[in-house]
């Protein structure tokens, strides 16, 4: 071969291959843009199944089942049964992340049964107030003023209000009590995935849940007429700042629930019921919603989608309610929501009587303060008309007054709170 061609040829060559072979950075910049949802970092757990374990997208589609909802950018979500337990589909839904005031579900499961009645009042301290997050959600509390039980849990579940938690606790017996407690409830609840730290979900180091911890949290906190009164509530009178020498005024608060509520770009959500949504910096959006249509209830929990649209969590949750509606009995199950530990053995002691036992001379202190009557207090109904608290259906999980589960693997849930008028 002639010694120009040759030349020729290896300069040719030379230059097809430096076309085909693609540095690493520019290998890791593609990888990055053909894959722009983050991935869970090491292994997950299994409570509930094998495959529950497994990253990324889990759906056994069966013949007339509806594909999933495209454009889905959360980093975690679970679509489930709330009855049966059953998990329709699922994303990394065992991804500990930051769960931003959606833990608020756990506290207030924890704690709605050991502070009771509703009508006891409180006055609120300084010292109270002093350890809520600075940029915190707020429901408007003052100190040296005081608020009935049913005013705070009104401030938690429609205003997200740290404040609330925080009197709220100090109640219960203190912070570290609270959080001990939740702890232990997360536990006997099989929500092996959360951590806590703080009892209003604000961003703390290490404070972490799940998807599917979330729905357990929802799933069991439905079990209570009050929890489910306060999470469905649209609209309440709120206790304002009593003026001296002037009758004390009450100003409304609305939740932030926004397939509850509406918003720009929102609607009510037809069937919604409940439960509870976040935000902060670290966690992103979070929500885990309820909802029924024709005799199915449906729960649903989305983690910090990384869309920019407006109110993306809301949608992303519509979205896959209503693909979990079109898919009940087309899909087989890629897992189960867990029962309780109590409730798989038929014995034990939930921790929510744990903690009404452990934060009884607290709550029985304050009680004794009701009698006195701080002060006139608004009741707010928290109906605006609009909801209702039905009764508890046959077949509800039973907690004896001994603290024992019956054992009920379907574990239907009571009828619950509806919008009036139906959508």
């Amino acid at each position: 071969m002639p010694a120009l061609k040759k030349t020729v040829l290896t300069v040719l060559s030379a230059a097809l291959l430096s076309l085909s072979v693609v540095s690493p950075a520019v290998a890791a910049d593609k990888d990055k843009t053909d894959d722009k949802q983050p991935k869970p970092t090491g292994p997950m757990s299994t409570v509930g199944g094998k495959q529950l374990g497994e990253a990324g997208t889990q759906v056994n589609l069966g013949g007339g089942a509806p594909v999933l909802p495209k454009d889905l950018t959360a980093r975690s979500w679970i679509v489930a049964d709330a009855e049966n337990g059953q998990v329709l589909a699922a994303h990394n839904s065992h991804w500990r992340l930051p769960p931003a005031s959606t833990l608020k579900m756990l506290f207030a499961d924890t704690v709605l049964p050991a502070l009771q009645p509703k009508t006891m009042t409180h006055m609120v301290t300084e010292e109270e107030l002093a350890g809520v997050g600075q940029g915190s959600s707020l429901v408007g509390i003052k100190e040296d003023h005081a608020y009935t039980v049913h005013d705070l849990w009104l401030g938690v579940f429609l205003r997200s209000g740290n404040d609330a938690v925080h009197v709220l606790s100090s109640m219960y017996g203190g912070v570290p009590a609270t959080v001990a407690a939740m702890q232990r409830h997360a536990e006997e609840l099989q929500a092996l995935d959360t951590t806590v730290v703080s009892p209003d979900g604000y961003d703390a180091p290490n404070q972490v849940s799940s998807a599917y911890d979330l729905t357990l949290f929802a799933r069991s906190g439905l079990q209570k007429a009050d929890f489910r009164e306060y999470s469905a509530t649209a609209t309440a009178e709120f206790p304002g700042e009593q003026k001296k020498g002037k009758k004390r005024k009450s100003f409304e608060i609305q939740n932030t629930n926004r397939l509850i509520t509406g918003d720009i770009g929102v609607e009510p959500y037809k069937g919604i019921a409940g439960v509870k949504n976040g935000y902060t910096t670290h966690a992103g959006n979070t929500f885990t919603g309820v909802a029924e249509r024709n005799g199915k209830v449906l729960l649903v929990t989305v983690m910090n989608p990384s869309s920019e649209e407006s109110h993306a969590v809301y949608k992303e949750a519509a979205s896959l309610l209503d693909w979990g509606f079109a898919s009940s009995g087309k899909v087989t199950p890629v897992g189960e929501l867990v029962p309780p530990k109590s409730a798989a053995t038929g014995t034990g002691k939930g921790a929510q009587q744990e903690g009404a036992t452990d934060a009884g001379k607290a709550g029985s202190a304050t009680g004794a303060g009701a009698g006195k009557k701080h002060a006139s207090t608004t009741a707010a109904t928290g109906t605006s008309g609009v909801w209702t608290a039905l009764s508890i259906v046959g077949g509800l999980l039973v907690v004896l007054g001994a603290g024992v589960f019956l054992v009920n693997r379907r574990w239907p849930l009571p009828d619950l709170v509806r919008r009036l008028p139906r959508r």
